[in-house]
């Protein structure tokens, strides 16, 4: 069998550590989506405060993480195809931000009980459950830490970077660039910024032949540029380098 029998699932660890992964428990992970939906537009997925009976995978397309606070809102997470979006919500039940969708999405949902029968009976395939929420924390870490290290530039750098890396793993990005429907607006919200600055430092980067971000699509012009603007080191990816699962 191949990646592509398990349809829902295929993505999940995808340039991480799938290969851990038998061919019998990517077929248990795939048995623990029950259904699927799609949204071609903007949609709270999962509201802050509802009780939880089920976890999210993200098929395709792209989810933010949503705080509101003092009339603002904040995107303190973005999500790409093969996360596991809210498999904390299998202890928490209610989480303390909304789950939005940005453009065109298809998420699954796993029942909390499959999920338990899992914790039950695999013990590898729940360590790589637990591993991918871990991955989460990783990339929480980073981004409190670029958030208060990097001017706005910077800031759009490094999850341009993240961005492109974490897609290159699942197969959704090229050598030039990937495709992001985010507006300057959600990207403002990703970085700390207004959508007024956020426009500057577009133009910016692309002036200055780092990144063109338009029309949905980001173009890296110079990676190496990319990197240093952004400070940006993979390891807390955990794809292959220093930090690699073993």
């Amino acid at each position: 069998m191949t990646d592509d029998d398990y349809p829902n699932t295929r993505r999940f660890l995808q340039g991480r550590s799938r290969e851990a992964l038998t061919a019998r428990e990517k077929g248990v992970l795939e048995g623990l989506v029950e259904r699927t939906e799609r949204f071609t537009g903007p949609h709270v997925i999962l509201e802050r405060g509802t009780l939880l009976q089920q976890s999210t995978m993200l098929i395709e397309g792209f989810v933010a993480r949503v705080i509101h606070a003092e009339g603002k809102r904040h995107i303190v997470a973005l999500h790409v195809p093969g996360d596991f979006v809210d498999l904390h919500a299998f202890t928490l039940k209610r989480l303390d931000h909304d789950v939005v969708s940005i453009g065109t999405v298809q998420i699954g949902y796993a029942p909390h009980a499959r999920i338990e029968e899992v914790l039950r009976t695999e013990p590898n395939l729940a360590r790589m459950l637990w591993y991918s929420t871990l991955l989460d924390a990783a990339m929480h870490r980073e981004w409190i830490m670029k958030l208060e290290r990097l001017s706005a530039d910077g800031r759009v750098a490094h999850l341009v970077a993240e961005l492109w890396r974490r897609l290159d793993f699942v197969d959704l990005a090229s050598a030039g660039g990937f495709p992001l429907p985010l507006t300057q607006q959600e990207l403002a919200d990703a970085c700390g910024t207004t959508s007024v600055h956020m426009n500057r430092v577009v133009r910016k980067l692309r002036e200055t032949g780092v990144v063109d971000i338009s029309r949905g699509q980001v173009t890296v012009l110079d990676s190496q540029a990319l990197w240093a603007l952004g400070s940006f080191d993979p390891a807390y990816l955990y794809g292959n380098g220093p930090l690699k699962l073993t």
